[in-house]
């Protein structure tokens, strides 16, 4: 059979991509494997052996933890966003890093498609590539199931666990773990022992808080220092890694929710965020410090906008990056430090210090008179109070009381 041209994987090493890459291969491509090393705990050297025994052209593993923390996790930071109020978007975020690297390669290597092993749901949206099996009739029709994947690599001489490690699925990266399918599909089931592998139990966590100082530039950290012990961090991976330990170490960032998919579904799913989760509420301080109330307002409706555009996959949209350069205008003055409590699964603001601040403590004082005197505040009031008068005098006539 002659070569249908290149196809670049993306490759885990689990049952799926390993089933679609030997697929491909039947079907008359040639694989070119891709993984990207974005902190999760994974032995790439036995995937990219594994890759290799399966009939792979040539395996790619890139590193792209730095790109994903300072070109995708800050601008999150910077934009205050959740999605639905809970979710910080770990995994969403990372989708588009891991997307671009790939279309790197396939231009590098003059491979014609690129394809992913997303089985449903956000990712087929985020990883919208030209060779996507699960979509493919001749796909779907021969693995109907998992048993038949099973089955398959069997056949095929593709290794595979006796037994699945944990009956649910998860996906890791230097921002977040995300667990969710299996057991974890029916809401009523509590997390079970052992679920949680990023952070530790809040009630089994340490007795004495760890307190912190992150100072902002621009809405971007760029400094902790811990304040129990006197260690500082300056570099930015170094630093997120060390947030990521503190807040392990004290049951920080675990949330179980269901969030409603991009495709129309509801789906539960359990996830760990600690560092994320330290810098949300230490930036949302700062910012609330430094910030005019007016466009914190529109700021506000930015980040929701942005959590929406992210979490559906439109990262590399012309409206996402227009929303990415307003919230990144709005920082400009967003500097200054945060000291922080980490303790028992929580995140306790201290105070903040910034030489930008808005708050004018003479001004808003019960001991002395501001700018302003008390008998101002008449007019204001009248003013406000017409709209109210005008919508009550309306509905008396309306239902005449």
């Amino acid at each position: 059979m002659s070569s249908k041209g290149s196809v670049v994987l993306a490759y885990s090493g689990g049952l799926d991509t390993s089933c679609i890459l030997v697929w491909l291969k039947e079907q008359g491509y040639d694989v070119i494997a891709y993984l990207a090393n974005i902190d999760q705990a994974e032995d790439f050297e036995e995937a990219r052996k594994k890759a290799l025994k399966l009939g792979t052209k040539k395996v790619f593993i890139e590193e792209v933890s730095k790109e994903f923390l300072e070109e995708f996790i800050w601008p999150a930071i910077q934009s205050s966003s959740w999605y639905e109020d809970r979710y910080l978007l770990g995994t969403s975020l990372s989708r588009p890093c891991i997307a671009r690297k790939q279309v790197e390669i396939a231009k590098r290597e003059g491979a014609k498609y690129v394809s992913h092993g997303a089985t449903g749901g956000n990712d087929h949206v985020r990883f919208e590539h030209l060779i996507a099996p699960w979509r493919m009739p001749e796909f779907y029709n021969q693995f109907q199931c998992r048993s038949d994947l099973t089955e398959y690599a069997k056949q095929h001489g593709i290794p595979i666990p006796v037994t699945p490690k944990n009956p649910w699925s998860m996906d890791e990266n230097l921002m977040h773990i995300s667990y969710e399918a299996g057991i974890l599909e029916n809401p009523k089931n509590q997390a079970p022992p052992g679920l949680y592998t990023k952070t530790q139990d809040p009630s089994k966590s340490p007795n004495v808080p760890d307190t912190l100082e992150i100072e902002f530039k621009k809405g971007v950290p760029v400094k902790v220092t811990n304040i129990t012990d006197g260690t500082t961090h300056r570099t930015p991976m170094e630093f997120f890694v060390y947030l990521n330990e503190i807040g392990a170490k004290h049951g920080v960032g675990r949330i179980n929710i269901v969030e409603n998919r991009f495709i129309g579904m509801k789906s539960r799913g359990i996830y760990e965020t600690p560092a994320g989760t330290i810098l949300y509420h230490t930036h949302l301080d700062i910012e609330a410090f430094t910030m005019d109330r007016e466009v914190r307002k529109i700021k506000q409706g930015l980040g929701l906008k942005f959590a929406k555009l992210v979490y559906t996959g439109f990262w590399h949209s012309p409206e996402c990056e227009y929303v990415r350069y307003c919230i990144a205008k709005s920082q400009e003055h967003v500097e200054g430090k945060v000291k922080v409590s980490v303790f028992k699964g929580q995140v306790y603001i201290l105070g903040p210090e910034t030489p930008l601040s808005l708050y004018n403590e003479e001004l808003v004082s019960m001991n002395m008179q501001g700018d302003y005197k008390p008998i101002d505040a008449t007019g204001f009031i009248n003013i406000n109070a017409l709209r109210l008068k005008e919508y009550h005098r309306l509905q008396s006539k309306v239902t005449g009381k």
